[in-house]
């Protein structure tokens, strides 16, 4: 599973979205240093695509990993139905992940995640999540371990009836 944590770093975020497509990502943190990462929202690649387009907001690190309290943009201003420019973004991403000065950029993820995204367990039923899909529209559910870990996520896609009867049919088959 890809996660992103509250404070990405520029150059690993502009790798991921440049070698994926997904559409959405789990935002995971760790409460305490000796803890397991939890989940803690989603945000959409389109969001992630409009704050990466605003270099004023990236931050070098801190020693006392804080940020600072400002944050430029309302969420409204950040969700999207369509990309931006597509080669303008394509050329950022190369940048990002190419220049040596974006490794020691980061972005505070914290105020622009969908903190009430929802999540199932993962022996949650096949049919009350198909349900779940339906009846909110959603085009994906992160799935967490009952310590609330991310261990996955199920898109729409995935419960399509072909692709879904063809993995049960493997899983089921003997070896």
């Amino acid at each position: 599973v890809r996660v992103l944590h509250l404070k990405e770093n520029i150059a690993s975020l502009a790798r991921l979205l440049a070698s994926t497509s997904h559409g959405g990502f789990p935002v995971v943190c760790r409460p305490k240093p000796d803890h397991a990462e939890v989940f803690q929202g989603t945000i959409k690649r389109l969001e992630l695509c409009m704050l990466l387009e605003n270099e004023h907001i990236f931050e070098p690190e801190r020693n006392d990993k804080s940020f600072s309290s400002s944050h430029p943009f309302s969420y409204e201003k950040i969700t999207v139905e369509k990309l931006p420019n597509l080669s303008r973004l394509t050329m950022l991403l190369n940048r990002y992940t190419t220049y040596p000065r974006y490794q020691q950029l980061f972005i505070n993820l914290e105020p622009y995640i969908d903190k009430s995204a929802m999540s199932v367990q993962a022996h949650f039923s096949l049919q009350r999540t198909y349900i779940i899909f339906r009846t909110l529209g959603l085009r994906h559910l992160t799935v967490v371990d009952p310590q609330n870990r991310v261990v996955g996520v199920i898109t729409r896609k995935d419960l399509m009836p072909f692709p879904l009867e063809e993995r049960l049919r493997l899983q089921l088959a003997p070896q």
